[in-house]
């Protein structure tokens, strides 16, 4: 937890070792987060904090790309669903939105958007705005205009079936109000409870001493999410639908007339809803709406900002989390003092040493909030933290919720300044060590941290990488100590162990027989999970699937790797030549994994798997299917993003620089040097109008 006025004079001065260890504490505290918000309805921190986490991971990521952890969980939407309910797929994925937490990133925003779509200043760009209502986002499934399927977001692609709790609710049709309706449809939209339920709910709660929600949101979310319908039947919540997921015709040419169609069936829309014609607007609503929150009958924690426009939204497209077509600008931060009780270390999966701040629990916004990442030993120099200090905590939208200040006035006497440890806090205490030039303390044990160890299982076993049930954090760090597990491997031989973990406290035969049974499920993982599950510097899912893609399996990958040793081999090339990845990413790669331990690490793990291909979608006929493709110049009709893009749903290859391996170059206006060398190499060049026929005709 942080302030805003660290984040600009902190980050910059932090190393790339400081900035890992950050970023892995901070993945960790998202995911606990994630799973409590999603999948327990029962948030620790407000939303507002949990934003600030995300962009704080942002802005490290952004200054610092070389030393990136991971994309997994900011690729990630919402958490997988509950065991409680029926797990029911998406006919179309339901996105989490991008973050914005001032005007100027809604101006961003909109620069993006005209980038993205080449469109001009002069060019009218419409943006619907509406309040981001603080509830539970759900997805209605009809057919033929009757309601099929109620579900919840879960973690994007698969949500809970609660559609016995959703017949509940009577804002929500149980049939559209129109004589020709879709064949099928998904109507997205939050449920919510009024402020005023909210308080009269916790009355009858406290009467009958029952649970007490925290706030109106819980309460919602708690509701839906009931075994029994029964109980949500009772509960008094509310429905407003925000937009469309799969459709199998167009319905609307724009956001405002698919709002108004949706009303016309039935369903409730946000009256608060308005058109805005540019920033200035957009900026004098957010405004409006924050002033007037009070008054408005149900909490919400921002504006929602879409393009208008049906086909910019389809054109626009979403990157892997979040539609490029929408932002939503979050409420600024709130701020408390309490006490700091102690300072305490911790040690990621890199070995960075990130020191915590132990707080008197402090309700900030209706949250209680009990501890706040203090980042680095130059950051408690520069503020001057001490133990015992009364500390000024902010959580604001735009940074980590954080310690702001010290407050030395009300210091004790007897107070001391804090000093850094000199060993790691891991049994071993092993020195610790400054990059040069760097803020980042690291333990200099590396693999001989157990910390470090612990931390790269459990990386392992996480939902993004082999995901097996019944091993968590508890449970790696304690076969980990009693020696059941020290490498990736082990864990797909724990049956030799059977008799000795059975008999630990906590265990039995069921239990090791559930985990087993757990463990064989997963000795066939596909190559991009696999690849992930490393844990290699700067491999996200997102670099993993496209290692996957382009290598195939693991063997095509070894060999390759063992190539790009020379960089100026063509492997090293082609793999820095990948479209997301670059030279610095592909260096990161190379070390990894030819480096000795990693490598026979691998190799025992492979022995115990079976490493299936990433998946692909089946492209039945493209002139540029599985051909290396180049762009150079400016397109008139799209931008850049756009048309890489579209290339690749084409299921072309796209690489940055022309070689003996290009298929073909696209030309655009200026194009310079990489013109004339396609023509040396005998090239086949297209131009525009060629490949707009390209994209039409498929």
């Amino acid at each position: 937890m942080a302030t805003k006025g660290f984040l600009n004079p902190t980050i910059e001065k932090l190393s790339p070792e400081q900035a890992n260890k950050e970023l892995e504490k901070l993945y960790k505290e998202v995911q606990l987060h994630n799973k409590l918000y999603f999948q327990e309805d029962s948030p620790k921190i407000p939303d507002s904090e949990y934003d600030a986490l995300v962009e704080r991971i942002r802005q490290i990521e952004k200054l610092f790309p070389k030393i990136k952890i991971s994309q997994n969980l900011l690729d990630k939407v919402g958490f997988e669903p509950s065991e409680k309910f029926e797990k029911v797929s998406h006919l179309q994925p339901m996105l989490s939105l991008a973050n914005a937490f001032s005007e100027k990133d809604i101006s961003d925003f909109n620069l993006r958007v005209r980038k993205f779509l080449n469109l001009d200043e002069n060019s009218q760009l419409e943006i619907i705005a509406e309040p981001k209502i603080d509830g539970l986002s759900v997805c209605l499934r009809y057919k033929n205009g009757q309601l099929i399927l109620g579900s919840t977001r879960g973690d994007g692609s698969n949500g809970e079936n609660i559609t016995k709790n959703i017949l509940t609710i009577q804002d929500i049709p149980k049939s559209l109000k129109t004589g020709n309706p879709p064949e099928l449809i998904e109507i997205r939209g939050e449920v919510f409870m009024k402020k005023s339920d909210f308080l009269e709910l916790n009355k009858k709660q406290e009467s009958v001493e029952e649970k007490i929600f925290a706030n109106p949101r819980n309460a919602a979310a708690g509701s839906l999410r009931q075994l029994d319908p029964s109980i949500t039947s009772k509960r008094p919540l509310n429905f407003l639908a925000y937009g469309c997921g799969s459709v199998n015709s167009k319905l609307a040419k724009s956001h405002w007339d698919l709002l108004t169609l949706i009303k016309s069936w039935g369903f409730q829309v946000s009256p608060y809803t308005k058109i805005c014609k540019n920033n200035l607007e957009a900026n004098d609503y957010f405004q409006e709406i924050m002033i007037n929150r009070s008054s408005i009958p149900f909490d919400m924690d921002g504006v929602v900002y879409k393009v208008g426009k049906i086909d910019f939204q389809t054109r626009l497209g979403s990157v892997t989390k979040a539609p490029r077509w929408a932002i939503a600008r979050k409420f600024p931060s709130e701020k408390a003092q309490t006490r700091l009780k102690k300072i305490t270390i911790q040690v990621g999966r890199t070995g960075i040493l990130t020191p915590v701040a132990e707080l008197e629990p402090i309700n900030i916004g209706g949250v209680l909030v009990s501890r706040a990442t203090l980042h680095n030993d130059d950051e408690i120099k520069r503020k001057d933290i001490r133990e015992g200090d009364q500390v000024l905590v902010q959580r604001a939208g735009d940074v980590i919720p954080q310690i702001v200040s010290s407050i030395p006035e009300k210091r004790s006497s007897n107070s001391t300044v804090f000093s850094f440890p000199s060993t790691c806090p891991c049994p071993l205490k092993l020195p610790i060590e400054r990059v040069s030039g760097e803020v980042a303390i690291k333990c200099s044990g590396g693999s001989k941290c157990p910390f470090q160890q612990v931390e790269r299982l459990k990386h392992f076993v996480s939902r993004q990488a082999f995901d097996i049930e019944g091993l968590g954090g508890k449970n790696i760090k304690k076969l980990w100590s009693d020696g059941f597990i020290k490498s990736p491997a082990d864990i797909f031989k724990l049956r030799r162990f059977k008799d000795k973990i059975k008999n630990l406290e906590g265990w039995g035969d069921l239990s090791f027989q559930n985990l087993e049974d757990a463990i064989e499920e997963k000795r066939t993982v596909y190559f991009d999970r696999f690849i992930y599950s490393l844990g290699i510097p700067q491999i996200g899912e997102s670099t993993a699937k496209l290692l996957a893609k382009n290598y195939q399996n693991l063997e095509h990958l070894m060999l390759a790797i063992k190539e790009c040793k020379n960089t100026e081999s063509s492997e090293f090339k082609d793999l820095s030549d990948i479209n997301g990845i670059g030279p610095s990413i592909a260096n990161d790669i190379i070390e990894f994994l030819l480096g000795r331990e990693n490598l026979e690490a691998i190799r025992d793990l492979a022995s115990e798997l079976k490493i299936k291909d990433l998946p692909t979608k089946s492209i039945k006929s493209s002139p540029i299917k599985n051909k290396v493709i180049v762009f150079t110049g400016s397109l008139d009709s799209m931008s850049r993003s756009e048309a890489k893009e579209k290339a690749e749903l084409l299921g072309a290859k796209v690489t940055g620089s022309i070689s003996s391996k290009t298929d073909y170059l696209i030309v655009g206006k200026e194009a310079g040097t990489k013109e004339k060398k396609a023509k040396d190499l005998d090239i086949k060049l297209i131009d525009e109008s060629q490949w707009l026929k390209i994209i039409k005709s498929n």
